[in-house]
């Protein structure tokens, strides 16, 4: 016997079980993963032959099937089909399948070492026979091997014809193959198990981030929608930016690990606002709080002229008792000139308590003026307008005052306080720096920190074009209706001039028509319009 050659031989064995080893604690494709088992275990065989199953609710489901003379190769990443059923393990009376030896072997958990296939009586071949009667292939020897993982639970199993000595004889199956194979198989199974943790696991986490924005829409109707629809942008943008081949983005690439960073960072860009109050949210118009106090100030005018009124009329009867009818014309004109007045002053109240995207200064003073008027409460003259309603109805654009716009504001900073809290792995340690910096601007007037553009990453940058246009093109905020394609993306023209978002980003947004193919999914048609891209990229 020449044991040097055995025991070079074994050395190349120990080598190669390492790297297939260590391929099978990195590899993440399932598919892949299981190609990679079938494949090392065929080649430490030297089989002929191989299928892998999958078990699955009670049944092996075959996942690939290779046979090297036949020149066969079905499942896995062949993508070729296999049309074969799967193979029960509970049989229709509620009896174990022990008849079939892929399903004995996954039932019992014990490898089965067949010599000759055509010779043994405990196991039902048909399947086998049929096989080999339709393709010519002969089948002999047979090796039949469960994938147990960490729990030792079945989780698949391993079938092998046909295995060949070095002249390509076929041979039984020996015990030491048998044993590398059962190794093979365990480690794969818990590479796989292993895989499946950590996918569990990512689905838990995703589904709590969709947890987050379901909890924003079910506090707020005008949010959800925003939360789901971000990150379908700024996906679709950063995509635009990878094609690049000329200019400052030729090089932006991201592995599928950067693209799913920046992708749950979108979804969770605005998981603050579960913490800002519902009526600073959802205000949509200038006096709402719980309710639109407009209908306070309705009252309060109706009374105003319900007491004009009876002012009026009393005076009336005076110059009617004392018959003075010349009188009677002025007061009556001064009555008609007083309504006519609060019934304009209303109106205006009523107009400017919508949001606006500018407000005039001369209807902030003629509201102001309207305010200092009076009327008689219970016998106390007070103020026509309260000075918090004064202030609510003079803001200058939107609905949101001072105070209302800090805890808006402040919606960034809670979301960076969540996030900062959460144990990320590497390839998610980004995701508070893209979420918290969507509301940064190149100029560095944004928050919550004030960044430049050039302390703001790629990634950001994206995801603020992203929420800006899907906020001014949504028509479901409680603020306003949503905007045209053509207004929209003026007013991005408008943010990119005066530096508050990056002017590259907004010309790929533009060139590559992202706008457009956002408008396409997520737009109502009636918002549709032409767009002058030439004007907005020269």
């Amino acid at each position: 016997m020449d044991y040097k050659k055995l025991y070079l031989k074994l050395i190349d064995r120990v080598k190669q079980l390492n790297k297939i080893g260590l391929a099978l604690s990195t590899e993440k494709n399932t598919d892949k993963l299981f190609e990679m088992i079938l494949d090392e275990s065929t080649k430490i065989s030297n089989a002929a032959g191989s299928t892998l199953y999958q078990s699955n609710n009670n049944k092996l489901f075959f996942s690939i099937i290779k046979n090297e003379p036949l020149n066969i190769w079905q499942g896995g990443i062949s993508g070729n089909e296999i049309n074969f059923p799967p193979i029960k393990l509970i049989l229709e009376n509620g009896d174990k399948n022990l008849l079939n030896v892929c399903a004995y072997s996954a039932i019992t958990g014990d490898a089965v070492n067949i010599k000759d296939a055509y010779k043994i009586k405990q196991f039902d071949f048909s399947g086998m026979k049929k096989f080999d009667k339709a393709t010519g292939f002969k089948s002999q020897s047979s090796l039949t091997v469960p994938m147990k993982d960490h729990e030792g639970e079945t989780i698949g199993v391993i079938q092998l014809f046909n295995a060949r000595d070095e002249n390509g004889k076929v041979i039984s199956f020996s015990e030491e193959i048998i044993e590398e194979i059962e190794s093979l198989a365990s480690q794969g199974a818990i590479s796989l198990s292993n895989k499946k943790l950590v996918d569990d696991l990512q689905e838990i986490f995703e589904s709590f981030i969709k947890l987050i924005a379901l909890a924003i829409d079910r506090k707020s109707e005008y949010t959800g929608g925003h939360c789901q629809r971000v990150p379908e942008l700024t996906m679709m943008l950063a995509e635009a930016l990878e094609k690049q081949t000329t200019g400052k983005f030729k090089d932006f690439k991201m592995t599928d690990d950067e693209k799913y960073e920046l992708k749950i960072a979108a979804w969770l860009h605005d998981c603050g606002k579960v913490a800002t109050p519902v009526h600073v949210v959802d205000k949509s118009t200038k006096l709402e709080t719980i309710f639109d106090r407009i209908e306070l100030i309705k009252t309060r005018f109706q009374s105003v002229k319900d007491q004009r009124k009876i002012e009026f009329l009393s005076d009336k009867i005076l110059l009617l008792e004392n018959g003075n009818i010349s009188e009677l014309n002025k007061l009556t004109k001064s009555y008609n000139s007083d309504i006519s007045k609060l019934n304009s002053d209303l109106d205006l109240i009523v107009k400017f308590n919508l949001g606006a995207e500018f407000m005039p200064i001369e209807i902030q003073n003629k509201i102001k003026e309207i305010g200092k008027k009076t009327w008689v409460e219970n016998g106390i003259k007070k103020s026509l307008l309260t000075q918090n309603e004064i202030e609510n109805l003079t803001i200058s654009k939107g609905t949101l005052n001072p105070i209302e716009r800090e805890e808006i504001n402040n919606h960034i900073v809670v979301t960076l306080e969540m996030l900062n809290n959460l144990p990320y792995p590497k390839h998610l340690k980004k995701v508070p720096e893209f979420a918290g910096g969507h509301h940064e601007k190149i100029d560095g007037t944004g928050y919550p920190m004030g960044l430049t553009g050039n302390e703001m990453s790629i990634q950001a940058k994206v995801m603020a074009v992203a929420d800006i246009y899907e906020a001014l093109t949504a028509k479901d905020r409680p603020y306003k209706k949503g905007k045209k394609l053509s207004e929209s993306m003026r007013i991005l023209g408008f943010m990119r001039n005066d530096y508050h978002i990056d002017k590259d980003i907004f010309e790929i947004f533009v060139k590559e028509k992202v706008y457009k193919q956002y408008a396409d999914l997520y737009v109502a048609e009636e918002q549709h319009d032409s767009v002058n891209e030439l004007e907005l990229i020269n």
